[in-house]
Order: structure tokens, then sequence, then C-alpha cells
């Protein structure tokens, strides 16, 4: 078994053990293993919120909340580009909410072969009564936060977003035509 030593890391007083093998990897340290962890809780506990009432998975949620945010129609990789969602399962969400009438093709009125996608009123009156709900599991999950951490924890997730070159506005998305 090889001998394994401890020193201090640059981050404070969190340690890291280093073997002759080389740094092991404290998972529980590791921002990109916490975030997405983070991000898979946050997700299921608003699931709940539309799986229970209205029967939707989470690319189901995410398909209407792309479609409810915008103003015009969009394609389906545009939602699978700005959810980080596999365009197969983007796929498989659009198919099930066309089968229940929640949203609808648009054609392409310059190239017939393509579509876009937007909510039917029966799709966007479900969103409009399911976003009150979010808002407010949001503010529960963040309320282990006070006013001012909460302000400095959506700006230091703006600056990590920032630094991957990620779309942060809808504004910076139509002048960046990346979405």
């Amino acid at each position: 078994m090889p001998k394994t030593l401890s020193r201090k890391a640059n981050s404070g007083s969190r340690e890291k053990r280093v073997s002759r093998a080389g740094p092991r990897l404290d998972l529980f340290g590791f921002v990109p293993f916490r975030l997405n962890r983070l991000a898979a809780e946050v997700s299921a506990a608003l699931s709940g919120e539309y799986r229970e009432r209205y029967d939707l998975d989470i690319p189901e949620w995410r398909v209407l909340a792309t479609l409810g945010f915008r103003s015009e129609a969009c394609s389906a990789q545009y939602i699978a580009h700005c959810t980080r969602t596999h365009k197969s399962t983007i796929s498989r969400a659009v198919t099930a909410l066309l089968t229940r009438q929640l949203v609808e093709r648009v054609e392409n009125e310059d190239d017939r072969r393509e579509f876009a996608l937007r909510m039917t009123r029966k799709g966007r009156a479900l969103y409009e009564n399911l976003i009150p709900r979010l808002l407010r599991r949001e503010r529960e999950i963040m309320s282990c936060l006070t006013d001012r951490e909460q302000r400095d924890f959506t700006r230091l997730l703006g600056k990590i977003e920032g630094s991957l070159d990620l779309v942060q506005t809808m504004e910076a998305a139509r002048k960046a035509e990346v979405y």
C-alpha cells in the first residue's frame, strides 16, 4: 500500500491527499461534481411541481420552459442547445408534448422541410399556471441563504457562466445568434 502524504490546498483548510501515484481527487470538494449533484437535486425538487400535477417529465418541462421564455417559435435544436439536453431526449419530449397538444409545429415559410415549435393555448395555460409554483419552490430552495448571499451566489454563477462563454440573457442570445 503506497504511503499517503497530506498537504493543505490553496482554497483554505481543506486537505488533499497525495500518494506516490499522484494526487487523489476529493470528489466532495471537486466543483464540477458538486455543481452537477446540486443541479440534479434542484431539478428533482422542481420536477415534483410539474410531475405530479401535470404529468410532465424533466425534458418535457425543459421544452415548455424554453418555449415559454421566448416570444417566437424555435427549433428543437435550439431547445437542445439552450438546455444542454441531448437532441434525442428533446425529440422524445417534443413528440410527447405534440401528442398532448401542448406544443405545435410551425412551418418555416422559407424552407417547408423545416419547422419550429411553439406552445398551444393549452400549453401556454399550463405554463402560466406552473410558473408561480416553480418560483415559490425556487424561493424555498434558496431560503437557506440570506438576501446578500443569494445576490452573491447569482453573481458568482454568472462569473462562472461567463468564463465558459455561456449566454446569460435573452438579449445576449439574440445578439450572438447562438440560440
